[in-house]
Order: C-alpha cells, then structure tokens, then sequence
C-alpha cells in the first residue's frame, strides 16, 4: 500500500489553529463528524476497506523537528507549549468508522475529543479524492508537464492583473504531486513580476517544503462548537474567543456559518475593529462586498482599511472580474482551491466535505446536533431537523 498522507503538516494551516483554539476554551468538547458527498457517488467495492487501510496508516504520523523549527518561525502566534504538545500528538484511527452501504455509497463519521478530531477533516478528504482518482485511472493519463503549463498559465494572469491570491486546494486536490506542481507553477510565475501576488498556500507541509507562508484562520465547526450556547449569539462568542486566544492574530473571520444576515446582527463596531477582515465562502460574492462595505461604514469604520477573502469556488476568470469590482475599495485577496488543485485533463473533482454534525460541551452532557447553514443553500449540512430549528430561531426564509 503507497501511503497518501505522510506527514502530520500535509493539513491545512486552520487545523492547527483551531486545536489551540479548542485547547483553550473547548478542552473537554467532544464532537462528531459527517462526510457528506454532495454528488452522492457511488464508489467502487471495496472501497472503504482500502481507506480503512490508509486511515490506520495514518497513526504513525508524528511531528519531526524539522517542521516544528518551521512553524516555530512562521506560525509566531502558537505559544511554545503548543509545539511540545504537537511533538507528543497522534492520530488516533479508532475514532474514524467506515463503510459501504449496498449502493456503493460511503460512510465516514469521526467521534472524540474536539482537539483531537479536528485533525481528522483535511487527510479523510484529500485520502478519497486521491484514491478515487488513482483507482478510476486517471493517473495512468496524467501529463505533468502539461498540467504544469496550464498552471502555470493560470498564475501568470492572476498576477498580471494584480489579484493577490492563494492555494486552498487541499481537500479535494487531484493527487498531493499534484497540488506541488501547481504551487512551484506559481512560484515560478511569481519571479517574472515585482509585485508579489502568489501570497502562500493553506497545506502547511508544502508552505514549508518552498518556505512559504501558511495561510488560513478558522473554519466554520469553531463558530458551530459555540452554537451550543445558542444559535443567536454562536457569531459573537466564536468573535470574542478567537480574540482572547489570538489577541489579534489571524484577524480574518469567517461569517457565513449562520448566513450574513445573522452574523451582521453580532458584529459590533469592536469587532470591526478587532478583525482584519471577513471571509466570503458562500453566496454572491457581488452582493457580499457591496454588503461588507456598506456594513463597515455604518460602524464607523473605514472599509479601505479592511480585508476581504473570496474562498467561494472560485476560478481564474472569477478572481480577476471580483478583484475588479473590489476597486481598491477594500484590500481583497482569494483563496483558490480545486480550480488549482483539480482541474486537470479529463478528470472531474470531487464534491465532498466533512462538517461537524453533534457536539457535546463536556463528556457529561448529552449530545446536541449543530448544524452550518451558508449563503447558499446547497451548503446547508446537518440534520433537516435541525436546519429547520436553527432558521427558524435566526428567522431566516
């Protein structure tokens, strides 16, 4: 068996991240996660018990020096007890169950502590992918040089037309070789321009390999986790903590998971000055920034000031007409992820995530379901129950 993930740092940057953050002010959270494949595929037999073997494999990723000096140096905003407790971690396949049901569809569900769990998300996902393309062929017709070129392509126009991007293509990428050429593809098109454009990548482990900077912040299961003291105020609570363990640091907040209208009802004129800026992952990007413009201005807040990240399932030709539109009335950058990481000849990417769906304050309390609404309806995921109670309390159509 060729083992898919092999270091503890081929994760994204905001796992790292919210374990601190789950440390900190969820120590005894337990959760439960969900795969969810939105294109409800059919996998070939068998299927589940060559993941169970890359899962299994997955308990003898430890954390070496190497990458410790790494993040020690890029990541300044860890505290030097978090490196100790990152050498004596590991992943713990018992906590992941799977299977198959008689369709062939597949069944993921991860159960344990919330630090702990948390690190599960990024390698499950980027595991199906890969393997799902390696078993349908689609490596055997993989040209290297060709997929580089094309990447290649893309960077050259996005720093052409000055849009200040970054890869976010874990999760769904085509291979990890894969994801490494498209980010040396950038660094290459980067050193025919002054300006630099290509910011860094969210996969800590290459952002190392090429001494890039790990770029990310927080995901939407932080803001789900503080759902459990209420839907109303899960936004501000998810506000005022991420500022108590980052007390500035990794200032982008992610608002979407209760929808805009929601998160505008706890975002304060503190806030808006606190964070550096707010995370479009859904919706109309168009509505969305005339929206974040219009809402920074009424707190008294200049706007030009502020960050803006696009993340919603952008491409090139999208990145560059939003930047546009952006003007300089706000400091935008992208986060681009399976248009970089998967797009390749005669393959089609994969729609899957892993969203927490329970959760559980203590070991002592009972189960809650929470659930992540969006600004589009098809990211809706959770219990339909659930969903139902949730728009119902934020009085959302």
């Amino acid at each position: 068996m060729r083992q898919i993930i092999t270091s503890l740092l081929d994760n994204d940057l905001y796992t790292f991240s919210v374990c601190y953050a789950y440390l900190q002010k969820f120590p005894r959270a337990i959760g439960q996660y969900t795969f969810v494949d939105r294109n409800n595929t059919v996998y070939p037999e068998g299927f589940a018990e060559k993941l169970r073997e890359q899962f299994d494999s997955y308990a003898n990723l430890r954390i070496t020096e190497e990458e410790v000096q790494f993040m020690k140096r890029k990541c300044y905003y860890f505290p030097l007890w978090f490196f100790t407790f990152l050498r004596g971690f590991h992943m713990k396949p018992s906590e992941v169950e799977v299977s198959q049901d008689e369709e062939g569809h597949l069944h993921i569900q991860v159960t344990g502590l919330l630090w702990r769990t948390v690190f599960w998300e990024m390698p499950i996902l980027a595991t199906v992918s890969e393997l799902m393309h390696e078993l349908k062929g689609e490596f055997e017709n993989y040209d290297a040089e060709k997929e580089y070129q094309k990447s290649y392509a893309k960077g050259i126009r996005l720093i052409g037309n000055g849009v200040k991007f970054s890869d976010f293509g874990t999760r769904r990428r085509f291979s990890f070789e894969h994801q490494d050429l498209v980010i040396r593809s950038f660094i290459e098109a980067q050193k025919q321009f002054t300006k630099t454009c290509f910011v860094g990548t969210s996969n800590v482990l290459l952002a190392m390999k090429y001494d890039l900077t790990p770029i990310g912040t927080m995901s939407h299961q932080f803001i789900e986790t503080c759902s459990l003291y209420g839907y109303n105020e899960a936004n501000y609570l998810a506000m005022d903590y991420w500022q108590d363990v980052y007390a500035g640091s990794l200032g982008v907040f992610l608002y979407d998971t209760y929808t805009r209208k929601a998160f505008f009802q706890n975002f304060t004129q503190l806030h808006a000055k606190l964070f550096d800026g707010l995370r479009v992952d859904s919706g109309d990007n168009y509505e969305a920034l005339e929206e974040i413009i219009e809402k920074y201005k009424e707190l008294g807040v200049d706007p030009a000031q502020k960050s803006i990240i696009f993340s919603n399932g952008l491409n090139v030709d999208e990145a560059i007409a939003i930047h546009e539109a952006v003007n300089g009335r706000m400091q935008d950058s992208f986060g681009i992820g399976t248009h970089l990481t998967c797009d390749v000849d005669n393959v089609k990417a994969m729609n899957i995530v892993v969203k927490l769906t329970a959760a559980k304050i203590t070991e002592k309390r009972t189960w809650k379901k929470v659930v992540k609404l969006s600004d589009d309806l098809g990211k809706y995921t959770g219990d339909p129950g659930e969903i139902e109670i949730c728009k119902k309390t934020l009085e959302i159509e």
